[in-house]
């Protein structure tokens, strides 16, 4: 290639901003990264024309570069049911499955914005888009007055991350690792949890006062009190969490440094460098945010549908079955690092995601709600609440020794089936 098709390929691809060496990667990002796999570029380099051959390489690199990719027929398969009225069970069905790739791209392509921003502010991109599609779904249910779906969608990805993911991840781990002894460093256990129970003193709060109100304990409006409370607590959340953030990425760092990962010759993707330039990656997430908030806003107005169509209540589907989806990227990723016994990068994963739905994710959606003037409070009841808080408390003791083997994968994976055993007969709509 000669020195202008060079220019004119770098042009294309966008790469007008220098790339910068991001050192360690995050958990999230080396949990993601496991799911990729490596581009035949054969044919691509075959194309004459550099400017095309730059896209295509691109496109390859956004839609091929996972393993997922078999998975992307079902976003245009929803967009087509939508349009031709194929029925809101097969809308809510293939929206779910669609969703899976797009969250994994989207970490894909804040990693790679994240080599040109350094990685402060990758680190920040990743606070913002780690859980982007639990975000838009609350968003859009908001939208239509959906408490209860954001309530339960939210607290079902905790419990989701805390004893499915968590769970699972250290009982293949430990069964994948019999011989060896499993250790893991319990000070970021420690931070995160510390930070779990401040928000479940910020969700219980809400709860104890209703009960006390209606006791005839307190001469207050619970209705008034209730939401100004929720919505001072949330600010103090939000408070804790950017604490948290200045904590993660700048005077405690080290804490948060995942184990080094050794190449075992597969074909997975180990990325010291970025593969797509800057504008490419900005344009390609802002494509993939748009087409995550189509699918969501899909799932959100057909829930009830398929409520209805499987007899399931809205609690069960919004707390079981939309976070095992929207988790499934980041849950394969946690078992198989836990497969190499590699738990820093597993804790990373499964108890970052659910500090930042609870501390982040929650509070963000009430004051939210507040804007849009939508009554939405911490309140989530007494059963959610109590789960909450036996999800946390188990947690807590099955982390506290540094340890690990498949035992306590399998109770907290236990914990979890009981949770939703109880969920799935409670018939409420």
């Amino acid at each position: 290639m000669d020195s202008s098709a060079a220019a004119l390929l770098e042009a294309g691809d966008g790469r007008a901003k220098e790339p910068r060496h991001l050192g360690r990667r995050t958990a999230h990002n080396l949990s993601s990264s496991s799911l990729r796999k490596k581009s035949d570029t054969s044919l691509v380099r075959k194309v004459p024309c550099a400017a095309l051959r730059a896209f295509l390489s691109t496109l390859q690199e956004v839609l091929l570069g996972t393993r997922l990719f078999v998975l992307f027929p079902a976003v245009a398969l929803a967009v087509l049911a939508r349009y031709m009225q194929f029925g809101q069970v097969w809308l809510f069905v293939l929206s779910l499955i669609g969703l899976i790739p797009l969250a994994e791209r989207l970490s894909f392509l804040t990693e790679q914005i994240a080599f040109y921003t350094g990685p402060t502010v990758g680190g920040l991109l990743n606070a913002t888009f780690g859980n982007v599609t639990e975000v838009i779904i609350a968003l859009f249910a908001l939208s239509k007055g959906k408490i209860t779906v954001v309530k339960c969608s939210l607290l079902g990805s905790v419990l989701s991350n805390l004893l499915l993911v968590l769970g699972t991840s250290l009982f293949f781990g430990g069964i994948a690792n019999l011989g060896t002894e499993q250790l893991y460093d319990k000070k970021q256990a420690d931070v995160s949890t510390g930070l779990l129970i401040l928000g479940l003193l910020c969700q219980s709060m809400p709860l104890m006062l209703r009960y006390a109100v209606s006791a005839g304990e307190h001469s207050v409006s619970y209705g008034d009190a209730g939401l100004v409370l929720s919505r001072a607590s949330s600010i103090v959340m939000i408070l804790a969490y950017s604490a948290y953030l200045y904590f993660q990425l700048k005077t405690h760092r080290q804490l948060f440094e995942p184990q080094e990962v050794e190449d075992d010759g597969d074909d997975l993707v180990s990325e010291d460098e970025a593969v797509l330039g800057f504008s490419s990656a900005m344009i390609w997430l802002a494509v993939m945010t748009v087409m995550t908030a189509l699918l969501s806003e899909y799932v959100v107005s057909t829930i009830e549908a398929a409520s209805a169509s499987w007899e399931l209540s809205v609690s069960f589907i919004s707390i079981i079955l939309i976070p095992i989806v929207g988790n499934a990227a980041e849950h394969a990723g946690a078992v198989i690092f836990a497969f190499k016994n590699k738990l820093d990068i597993t804790l990373g994963v499964s108890l970052g995601s659910a500090t930042q739905i609870s501390m982040f994710v929650v509070p963000l959606s009430v004051i939210v709600a507040w804007i849009m003037g939508v009554p939405m409070d911490l309140d989530f009841n007494l059963l959610e609440t109590g789960s909450l808080f036996l999800a946390i408390l188990m947690t807590s003791f099955t982390l506290q020794d540094g340890s690990s083997h498949y035992l306590k994968g399998f109770l907290l994976f236990l914990c979890y089936i009981v949770i939703g055993a109880c969920f799935f007969v409670l018939k409420r709509h």
